[in-house]
């Protein structure tokens, strides 16, 4: 990170002479007067940095949400992150530029990257992934432009129990390119039921588990599709215990790939994954890193494919992707390394053992029941009278869970979503029974 240096007044007046203005207020004349006048004054006084310390500190104690315990899920995870993970992410060796231009002085870079992309690939049952991407939502909207490429198709089928703030990025995307969105409804379990597929379809996407944490059943879905790709939003954690989509025939695996050794930090930064089937290589957007030898036969890494409008052709661009998520694909690849695979799925099963236990109990409660009878993991929806009520009630006993304006999105009334974890331990999961029981 660079160090802040203010401005003195001396450059401040040389700017302003260069640009011909009398003062810094003229920098902002074509911003209209009403909206200027909607201004306030930014930033602390002039102190010692003792007092700003403790000045942030003390409006950090007056979140809301600074001592709750997070059951939240709905995209986003409370997960553990090993220490090892921070250390190798502020070790000098893998301080780097953040593109990889020159291949010689970013042996590190492209090393980790490859590697990267290797347990990608290795997840998700598909033969080449990139460098990462943004977000799961835009890696899923991309992957929607790949298969309108692959295919020339326009009608996209979404399910109504993708995330509603995915579906939102999606059907942004979609408006810009003139595709066409249309709704794939839920049965009683909480799973996909399709039906009749539009002969111009070009993709049918599948969230896995959905946004209410069931468990969808991917066997036979390809098949019914013909050239239309199948894409699936993964939770890589759920990876570690469930059968990768390329099994099933999926032409690209997305996901949001915090749950990979980051901290929820209000909500990111954030890391999007993309695995694709090697004949797709060249539509896929973003970076990829490759292993080769030089001259002499040593091996080493280069940036292999970067299908982004500043390298090649405007009109061959896959996307206008910038970069990939490099500190926080980095620490992916710090924490599965660490985890491997038997690790992983350790953690997929103690946040499932641990969720069941708790749905165990709570649907024991009266007049508490599951919203869907599919199976889930770690997530599941809670249905009552009244689930907002039941949501203030778990909070005012410091618990956070996802309430149920996010679930009408998606057509469910009167339900929360629970999310467990591996760190929510025995003696949470019993408050958690006992405040929604309204027992002090």
């Amino acid at each position: 990170m660079n160090p802040y240096i203010p401005h003195t007044e001396r450059d401040i007046e040389a700017m302003l002479r260069a640009v011909g203005l009398p003062d810094v207020e003229a920098l902002f004349s074509d911003i209209p007067e009403e909206v200027r006048r909607r201004f306030r004054p930014l930033g602390l006084p002039p102190r010692d940095e003792i007092w700003v310390s403790r000045y942030i500190a003390g409006l950090a104690e007056r979140s809301t949400g600074r001592r709750l315990i997070p059951f939240l899920g709905a995209g986003l995870y409370d997960h553990y992150v090993p220490p090892l993970v921070g250390h190798i992410l502020a070790r000098s060796e893998f301080y780097t530029a953040y593109t990889p231009y020159q291949a010689e002085i970013s042996q590190g870079t492209l090393t980790w990257m490859f590697e990267f992309q290797t347990m990608v690939c290795e997840l998700t049952g598909l033969e080449v992934a990139n460098a990462s991407m943004y977000d799961g939502a835009t890696a899923l909207s991309e992957a929607v432009y790949m298969a309108r490429r692959a295919t020339g198709g326009s009608t996209v089928l979404v399910p109504k129990s993708l995330h509603p703030h995915v579906r939102e990025v999606l059907a942004t995307y979609a408006w810009a390119a003139g595709l066409r969105l249309v709704d794939v409804p839920y049965d009683e379990a909480g799973q996909i039921q399709l039906g009749e597929i539009p002969a111009d379809t070009c993709a049918l996407i599948v969230q896995e588990p959905n946004f209410f944490g069931v468990i969808e059943d991917l066997s036979g879905l390809k098949e019914r599709l013909g050239k239309a790709f199948l894409i699936v939003y993964v939770n890589p954690i759920a990876l570690g215990v469930l059968e990768p989509p390329g099994k099933f025939g999926a032409d690209v695996v997305v996901g949001e790939g915090q749950v990979l050794g980051l901290p929820l930090s209000f909500g990111g930064p954030l890391l999007g994954l993309f695995a694709t089937r090697m004949e797709h290589l060249r539509r896929m957007p973003g970076r990829i890193s490759g292993r080769t030898v030089d001259a002499e036969g040593k091996e080493g890494y280069v940036m292999a494919l970067q299908t982004r409008e500043q390298h090649i052709r405007r009109e061959e661009a896959t996307s206008n992707i910038c970069t990939n998520s490099a500190l926080c694909a980095l620490a992916a690849t710090v924490y599965l390394g660490a985890l491997g695979p038997e690790g992983l799925r350790r953690i997929a099963l103690l946040s499932m053992e641990r969720a069941h236990a708790l749905a165990a109990r709570v649907f024991a409660l009266p007049g508490f029941r599951p919203a869907f009878r599919g199976p889930f993991l770690y997530e599941f929806a809670v249905a009552c009278a009244d689930a907002q009520a039941s949501v203030e009630r778990l909070r005012r006993h410091g618990i956070a869970v996802a309430g149920p304006a996010l679930l009408r999105k998606c057509g469910v009334d009167n339900a929360f979503l629970v999310a467990v974890t591996e760190k929510r331990t025995p003696e949470e999961l019993e408050l958690f029974v006992r405040a929604l029981a309204g027992k002090e």
